[in-house]
């Protein structure tokens, strides 16, 4: 994971600070921001460049324009209705069709006006604004906010572009526009929705950008701002997009991927015209998640993947791309070769909006060289994310093999104190109880088409030890499931709702448990993955001699009882000389990635522990901890947590991390901040 801190990629990020969080003057005290108008999209400059280029009859804008022109009926009518109501999905709609189709054309017939100066076109654009301005009471149902999210941006960027023209639109009528603006449209999203796959909060940022931009709103705009770079939950552009450019609905289909980073993508944007720099943001995490995606879509699949990769809806192409490429191409020097690639192949020549309003006006003074090193820094991926046959160690010619349905409780028992293996065939191994394993045995699997998951009326964990003084136990190559189904959800975030009440099932990974300190000894977890348990992932309690490498425990810890807080993706509790690499310990619902307490001789290197709803780490009353080289991202919580309660002496390094756009502090010490050394660790964008 040391990649993260190389020097060149931070050339690369800016440090992602060009925009402040907040509008503050050297005083501290809060100012009201000087708004750009007209500056959603497209500001003056912009909207001169693009009716040239089309005067000029230059391309692509021309043939843009005829697409945009082709798509815009002068005889659309608007039918408002005052209560907006659609289900998931778009079902039992009530207006909504109506909502989103007529937003669409009054930005068209905006753009057009722009355009061509015909007032026809700006005529058309009041009428229908006009129209929902003074019918429009509320939304409701499933997707209200959604609704708001993904459609109001078409009026807002519509009714700036006529109010900051000769357009005619009377006074008002602007300021009934912008109460429903401020009455309607705000109310129900300015809450946002963490709950949902993070293309929800993505559309809402825009939109709230854009209402803060309208009203000339700098609390409203700042929200949007704060969102948009430490949102909790699956909030913001370090929970949606992954450090190696997977993007959070990767698993789920391309028609959300797209949707989800097009919002992401137009936000940025409209920051960008207020002179805020959301490209910059997680070393240009945007530009790497398009180009992850345009890599799969256009027919690498040799794209790195954590979950299932989904394959649906490949061959639908959005027109979102413009835009971030000539941003970071041009703005910032960077090389896009994968989603260039994308635009030329699949959505130039039936383009309208995307390229009318992606391709910006550019001062000369931009940066000549270019920069294919962006997405070379990929991190090397961990757990069972590769084929079973790259694994490296192959089990001994005496290991016990067994098929799914076969018996594995038997085998372990045969296999105790003898060094032998238990090996786990591909498929789906389901037990009727917890595993209880005995010393010097290993238990493996043939890769991550090996499941190891509890039947769907049992609970507790899924492995234990056989004995209090355990010792020379490895489990690896294997997957461990916690969810009830083992069939991968096409949707990333079910399993994770489920584990949002104190109701859902208790289920736990591997739970090693002893009585004192250094009962058990020598665990080895290799190569292993543990994922969607409400309790523990990984918990080892009394252990001595603990290495865990090139694994992946993620997805675990919920607000089962005992409650928020008190379940993690790895727990070690009263154990020695651990070793922890290579690994990875991310998105648990309501725990820490590694939480430790009461350990001594602890090394954590090269991990990655991200978009936990806890920190990153927090380690308590636990002496010789050296964390070096890790990635500490996006995390709710603070990305090292150092908590000392009792104020007992104890010893920490923190060397070389790399904490970037957690909630709170990157680090945050509590006790004798003199027994704790840092050294090399890079901060960027971290919360309060």
């Amino acid at each position: 994971m040391k990649v993260y801190i190389l020097k060149c990629w931070l050339a690369l990020c800016g440090l992602g600070l060009v925009g402040s969080i907040g509008s503050y003057a050297q005083s501290g005290q809060k100012t009201q921001r000087k708004f750009v108008h007209p500056g959603m999209l497209q500001n003056s400059q912009d909207l001169d460049y693009m009716r040239q280029n089309i005067i000029s009859g230059k391309q692509p804008w021309k043939n843009a324009f005829d697409t945009l022109k082709k798509n815009s009926h002068l005889d659309f009518k608007p039918e408002p209705v005052a209560h907006v109501s659609v289900g998931p999905y778009g079902a039992n709609s009530v207006g909504g069709r109506e909502f989103s189709k007529s937003a669409l054309m009054a930005y068209n017939f905006a753009l057009l006006w722009q355009i061509t100066r015909e007032r026809v076109y700006a005529d058309r654009a009041i009428r229908i604004i006009n129209a929902w301005s003074g019918v429009l009471w509320d939304f409701d149902d499933n997707n209200a906010k959604l609704n708001v999210g993904l459609s109001g941006p078409y009026f807002l960027n519509a009714a700036e572009l006529l109010k900051y023209s000769d357009a005619g639109w009377k006074k008002e009528d602007q300021d009934a526009f912008r109460r429903m603006v401020l009455a309607v449209f705000y109310p129900t999203i300015k809450d946002f929705f963490t709950e949902a796959n993070g293309n929800w909060d993505a559309s809402i940022i825009n939109t709230l950008l854009c209402i803060g931009i309208f009203t000339d709103n700098t609390e409203i705009f700042d929200s949007a701002v704060h969102r948009y770079r430490l949102g909790p939950g699956n909030s913001g552009i370090t929970k949606y997009i992954y450090p190696s450019g997977q993007i959070q609905e990767t698993t789920r289909d391309w028609g959300h991927v797209q949707l989800g980073i097009g919002e992401f993508a137009k936000a940025a944007q409209v920051a960008w015209t207020q002179g805020v720099d959301f490209y910059a943001t997680a070393s240009n995490r945007l530009a790497l998640g398009f180009e992850y995606t345009s890599r799969f879509m256009t027919g690498d699949e040799s794209i790195p993947v954590y979950g299932v990769l989904s394959r649906r809806a490949l061959d639908k192409f959005s027109d979102i791309y413009e835009s971030v490429v000539d941003h970071y191409t041009i703005e910032k020097g960077l090389d896009l070769p994968y989603t260039s690639r994308l635009i030329r192949e699949h959505t130039r020549n039936s383009s309208s909006i995307g390229v009318l309003s992606g391709l910006r006006y550019h001062s000369q003074n931009k940066p000549a060289k270019k920069y294919p090193e962006l997405i070379r820094h990929i991190p090397a991926v961990t757990g069972l994310v590769g084929a079973s046959d790259k694994l490296g160690i192959k089990p001994p010619s005496d290991a016990i093999i067994l098929s799914p349905g076969d018996a594995i409780q038997p085998a372990l028992d045969a296999a105790s104190r003898t060094g032998k293996w238990v090996v786990l065939t591909k498929g789906v191994h389901t037990l009727k109880k917890a595993l209880s394993l005995p010393s010097n045995v290993t238990l493996a699997g043939q890769g991550k088409e090996s499941v190891l998951i509890l039947a769907a009326e049992v609970r507790g964990a899924t492995i234990i030890n056989a004995e209090l003084n355990m010792s020379d136990i490895s489990i690896r190559d294997l997957l461990i499931e916690g969810a009830v189904n083992p069939v991968a959800n096409n949707d990333p975030n079910a399993d994770r709702r489920l584990r949002s009440y104190m109701s859902a099932p208790s289920r736990e990974g591997i739970l090693f448990s002893g009585e004192k300190e250094g009962q058990i000894h020598n665990v080895q977890l290799e190569n292993l993955t543990v994922q969607n348990f409400t309790k523990n992932g990984v918990s080892i309690r009394g252990a001595k001699k603990v290495i865990i490498n090139n694994c992946d425990f993620s997805d675990n810890g919920a607000s089962v009882v005992p409650g928020a807080g008190f379940h993690h993706n790895l727990h070690l509790n009263h154990s020695s000389a651990i070793l922890v690499k290579n690994s990875r310990f991310d998105t648990s619902p309501w725990g820490n990635g590694i939480d430790i307490s009461f350990c001594r001789e602890v090394q954590l290197s090269d991990n990655e522990a991200a978009r936990n709803n806890r920190s990153g780490i927090r380690f308590m009353e636990s002496n010789m901890v050296n964390i070096t080289g890790n990635l500490l991202e996006g995390n709710d919580g603070y990305g090292i947590f150092p908590d000392n309660l009792t104020g007992s002496s104890f010893h920490a390094d923190l060397i070389n991390n790399y904490l970037d756009y957690n909630g709170k502090n990157g680090i945050k010490i509590v006790g004798s901040k003199n027994l704790v050394t840092q050294k090399g660790n890079v901060f960027v964008g971290n919360g309060f």
